[in-house]
């Protein structure tokens, strides 16, 4: 299999679980690229099995993610920023404004109440569970593909899997509809 169709198989499930585990779409995209990117330079390197490709591109994505938000801690926004040079002539020029992100009001749509709620209960899963569910559910990943990712036999797998989906629905339980 060529690189190529690695990617097509796999880059569509990595951006959903991606997004999924709280990245944003265009960060996530960004993670994607930069992940095949990684993947095509060690492309000689590489066996030709698609369990141990996949569990491959998922570690460096969850890697660069990582990195990323290691990154991005480090950076401090402030509300706006003044050229220095403009403070001689007594103008001060607005390079950037009102960088942190306004809270929505309380009328929020049901789309939005939805994914909030669901965003709440993946963090109340233990990371466990959670990189596992995720991982079959969203990333669209087999059994088999998780267990060589994450080093455990495939039944663990199935377990975290169950688990997990057990989890979910205990707390959003309230969100069921009963007939």
């Amino acid at each position: 299999m060529t690189i190529e169709d690695h990617y097509r198989a796999i880059a569509p499930k990595l951006t959903n679980w991606l997004v999924a585990t709280g990245s944003p779409y265009h960060e996530a995209c960004d993670i994607v690229q930069n992940t095949f990117l990684k993947v095509w330079k060690m492309k000689d390197d590489l066996r030709s099995n698609d369990a141990d490709v996949s569990g491959l591109v998922f570690t460096i994505a969850r890697n660069l993610r990582k990195n990323l938000a290691r990154d991005n801690a480090k950076l401090t926004f402030v509300p706006e920023i003044r050229d220095s040079d403009d403070s001689e002539s007594g103008a001060s020029a607005v390079l950037s404004a009102d960088l942190a992100v306004q809270p929505s009001g309380h009328d929020a749509s049901d789309a939005e109440y939805l994914r909030r709620r669901l965003s709440e209960a993946f963090a109340k899963l233990p990371p466990i569970l959670r990189d596992a569910y995720t991982m079959f559910q969203i990333g669209e990943m087999s059994i088999r593909e998780i267990a060589a990712q994450t080093g455990v036999t495939e039944n663990l797998v199935k377990v975290r899997i169950h688990r997990a989906k057990e989890k979910l629905k205990e707390i959003l339980s309230d969100l069921r509809v009963t007939f």
